[in-house]
């Protein structure tokens, strides 16, 4: 009888900016059922955690009943698995510190573990991606801000409050730019989405060189990138500033931590060679010596939302298992 009673699904959450994605994952890692919706419409985080308990009370029901489900993983950013809490987010509709895996855990009744964005990519990428059989990596999550999440032999390090990784709020530039976290000159805002747009916007500030950027109705990293496709030397060179800055914050990054691979997650990544090249370039130029020519750097080839999706069930297989309708 005892074995009647094994859980054999966990649902699976990846708190994005834009949108907040939700999926009913079985022990073997399938998606059974998936849905999502907008996270910025739910300015008020109570509001926000009601939405999204009700959701996955209704897929869960619909796909096999609440009596399967183990816990519940989610991911966020700025978020430490050893709180529970999402801290000073600076790109989420909340401020402050939000103990989001308590305020589920009473709604639900079901176990829930939190983790910062980039430490559950890591766990989709050692457990279903290109980190599989790795121990020593680190993982990079490239797109509004950046964050990373680093395995060392074989296990993620979290730090002692769960913070270890920041390296998007390491500073690259004395005095530099104003980051959202309001310190100056750190990496994410040079390399993040705002960072590249704004390094974009001085370029045409500074110049009156032709560039195609400067007929776009919208200004992003992708638009960006696509000028770059096209040939515009000035767009070549946004990427190329950007590129040398994030190499030069890799190179550190690995000097300390002797990585095997750095993976590149998030929407920035997929900027190709324009990014990926000067990147490599400055890596190497900055590396320890001992380490020159020994470090991978790739981008992940699993889709972003499936993989931070499938990283927050891998989380939730790790938490204590817990329920009020045992």
């Amino acid at each position: 009888m005892e074995e009647d009673n094994i859980k054999t699904r966990v649902v699976g959450v990846d708190i994005s900016n834009e949108l907040t994605t939700y999926a009913v994952v079985d022990i073997r890692g399938n998606i059974i059922a998936e849905d999502s919706f907008v996270t910025t419409d739910y300015a008020d985080v109570n509001n926000f955690v009601a939405v999204l308990s009700e959701k996955i009370v209704t897929i869960v029901e619909a796909n096999g009943g609440y009596e399967k489900i183990r816990s519940v993983g989610i991911s966020s950013p700025s978020a430490s698995f050893i709180s529970g809490t999402i801290v000073n987010a600076p790109n989420l509709p909340w401020k402050g510190e939000i103990p989001l895996a308590a305020m589920m855990r009473d709604r639900m009744g079901l176990a829930v573990a939190l983790a910062n964005d980039a430490h559950v990519s890591a766990l989709g990428e050692h457990a279903f991606g290109s980190a599989h059989g790795m121990k020593d990596f680190i993982v990079i999550n490239l797109g509004v801000g950046l964050g990373s999440c680093f395995f060392s032999n074989g296990y993620e390090h979290q730090g002692f409050q769960g913070f270890a990784g920041e390296i998007g709020h390491t500073c690259i530039v004395e005095n530099g730019r104003v980051c959202g976290c309001g310190k100056s000159g750190c990496l994410e805002a040079y390399v993040g989405a705002k960072g590249i747009v704004r390094t974009a916007k001085e370029m045409m500030e500074e110049s009156d060189k032709a560039s195609l950027m400067r007929d776009l109705v919208k200004l992003t990293p992708r638009t960006i990138k696509e000028c770059c496709d096209k040939g515009d030397e000035m767009a070549i060179e946004v990427y190329r500033r950007t590129g040398h800055l994030f190499g030069l914050g890799l190179a550190n990054y690995a000097s300390i931590v002797n990585p095997q691979a750095i993976i590149l997650t998030g929407g920035i990544s997929h900027a190709g060679k324009w990014l990926l090249e000067p990147t490599r370039e400055a890596f190497e130029e900055y590396v320890f010596g001992n380490m020159r020519g020994k470090v991978k750097i790739i981008v992940s080839k699993l889709d972003d939302r499936e993989r931070d999706v499938l990283g927050a069930s891998a989380l939730a297989w790790e938490v204590p298992e817990y329920s009020l309708f045992k």
